[in-house]
């Protein structure tokens, strides 16, 4: 049976270290207002986009060039009935060396179809993960105004 978290893939030609250096960099490649860092297991950071969003990450696992998995321990999500629904879960990022090249393969275990922002969340992510992080591996720029801005 297929998994129903929200999960996207891409490969890039840049190597499982700068793709790893690159997630770990949030502050390149989100929007918003970033507080804390990524940097090693246990720091905690916080995103806050206002009137829109809310979370508190925990580094949980960092495995150089391999795996990066950060706990949800806070959220607040504007629209939703239940404004938490991210609190509990994990966002991961699994990073392996395919003859294509270096493959990124996110996912938000949790988010699944029955959360009310699922839509919402998964448009979100695919603009941060597909667009600005692939952006800021490919070229080293950043991202672009996000399209809700």
């Amino acid at each position: 049976m297929p998994s129903q978290n929200f999960t996207t893939t891409f490969t890039v030609e840049q190597s499982p270290a700068e793709v790893y250096d690159a997630i770990n960099n949030v502050r390149r490649w989100w929007t918003g207002e970033i507080e804390g860092d990524a940097n090693e297991v246990g720091d905690e950071f916080s995103y806050r986009y206002p009137g829109f969003h809310y979370s508190k990450q925990n580094v949980a696992e960092l495995v150089p060039g391999k795996k990066i998995v950060w706990h949800v321990i806070d959220a607040h999500l504007e629209g939703p009935e239940d404004p938490s629904e991210w609190t509990g879960i994990d966002i991961t990022f699994d990073i392996d060396t395919t003859p294509d090249g270096t493959e990124v393969r996110f996912s938000h275990l949790g988010l699944v179809p029955e959360f009310e922002c699922f839509e919402s969340c998964s448009s979100g992510w695919g603009f941060f993960v597909n667009g600005s992080l692939q952006r800021l591996i490919t070229t080293g720029e950043g991202p672009a105004k996000p399209p809700w801005a």
